[in-house]
């Protein structure tokens, strides 16, 4: 980071998840991209090797379900690879998949108004996904901001984009609930552009 980085305001954080477990520390991000991967040299960023591992990967609670969390976090984890960049632009968030596995993201902007089942998009490898539309988010305020709590079950957040790896979640998948999945973000957006 550069000298004068802290005094620019970060525009999102990043928490890194192990089904129900937070792994390390929110990652907070100055830069207009930021790569996010697993083993270095991969770049620069945030690197999801280097953080310690969660419980269920040393054989004790924590996993979803009864044993086998900490070999699906495994199995998730070796799938990220050169995971995603993450990119503030002009008319939105975007992610590009560098991985070699699909990743699958959720958020507001990318909900159906009125829908009462979660939409979570499957981003192929190569491939890119505007995962945080500023207008769209302003026009969901307007609307009614009461009508997302109202609509979904659960925690809503309407400035957070859900992304997972390797693995998908809601209605279309086995897994109901993003705390399902083995290894997954959370990336928590500053209220402001």
């Amino acid at each position: 980071m550069s000298p004068d980085a802290p005094k620019q305001s970060h525009w999102c954080y990043v928490a890194y998840w192990e089904h129900r477990t937070r792994v390390g520390r929110l990652y907070a991000v100055y830069e207009h991209a930021v790569s996010i991967f697993y083993d270095l040299p991969q770049g620069t960023g945030f690197c999801l090797g280097q953080l310690s591992p969660t419980e269920s990967q040393q054989g004790g609670a924590g996993g979803s379900g009864g044993g086998g969390g900490g070999t699906a976090v495994q199995r998730a984890r070796s799938k990220i690879g050169y995971g995603i960049l993450l990119s503030k632009e002009p008319d939105g968030v975007w992610a590009y998949n560098r991985s070699q596995h699909p990743v699958f993201v959720n958020s507001p902007t990318l909900d159906v108004p009125g829908c009462r089942s979660l939409v979570v998009r499957k981003v192929m490898p190569g491939f890119s996904i505007k995962v945080f539309d500023y207008e769209r988010s302003a026009a969901l305020r307007q609307a009614g901001a009461a009508d997302g709590p109202e609509v979904l079950d659960g925690p809503y957040d309407p400035n957070s984009v859900r992304i997972s790896f390797a693995k998908g979640w809601g209605p279309c998948y086995s897994r109901q609930f993003i705390t399902s999945c083995p290894c997954w973000l959370e990336i928590l957006l500053n209220n402001h552009r």
